[in-house]
């Protein structure tokens, strides 16, 4: 599993704390930006992240995704087909939206988070949290096959 990061200026400094774990645990990232704290768009950062998930061949890498409170971002992800990024602001959601949406991006809000460390905890829990499968698969199963029909209409 790869772990392809993203933020803005908002998200950057819990991005450096993500990536100091992640080095401490050997867990294999890439950091598509941004690279400091200094003023930037959210749209481009969310738009190269998606759709690296969007084309991995292995289908266990994941991205995570930080600006100030991690909307704009996931409404930006969630463009890319078969992408389904959600915002996440505790450790129950983001248990929850592995083992029921599959979710295959986290968004993080740097304004709305306590601390690194909260930011830290949500992490660890999303990235060990497996899909259920069973019935939450057909519930993906469904948003899946509408993507593919709205697409192959090109949105009409």
């Amino acid at each position: 599993m790869t772990i392809i990061l993203g933020s803005d200026h908002g998200g950057y400094q819990i991005k450096q704390t993500i990536i100091e774990w992640l080095v401490k645990e050997q867990l294999e990232f890439r950091d598509l930006g941004c690279f400091s704290a200094e003023a930037t768009d959210y749209s481009p950062i969310a738009q190269q992240v998606a759709e690296v998930i969007q084309h991995c061949p292995n289908s266990e890498d994941m991205g995570i995704l930080i600006c100030g409170t991690g909307i704009g971002m996931s409404i930006m992800a969630n463009k890319v087909p078969g992408i389904r990024a959600s915002v996440v602001h505790n450790t129950f959601t983001a248990q929850a939206t592995r083992e029921h949406n599959n979710s295959n991006i986290l968004c993080l809000g740097a304004r709305v988070l306590p601390s690194d460390q909260a930011a830290l905890d949500i992490v660890k829990t999303w990235l060990n949290t497996p899909f259920l499968g069973g019935r939450h698969k057909q519930r993906i199963d469904y948003i899946t096959n509408y993507e593919s029909f709205k697409i192959n209409k090109r949105g009409r």
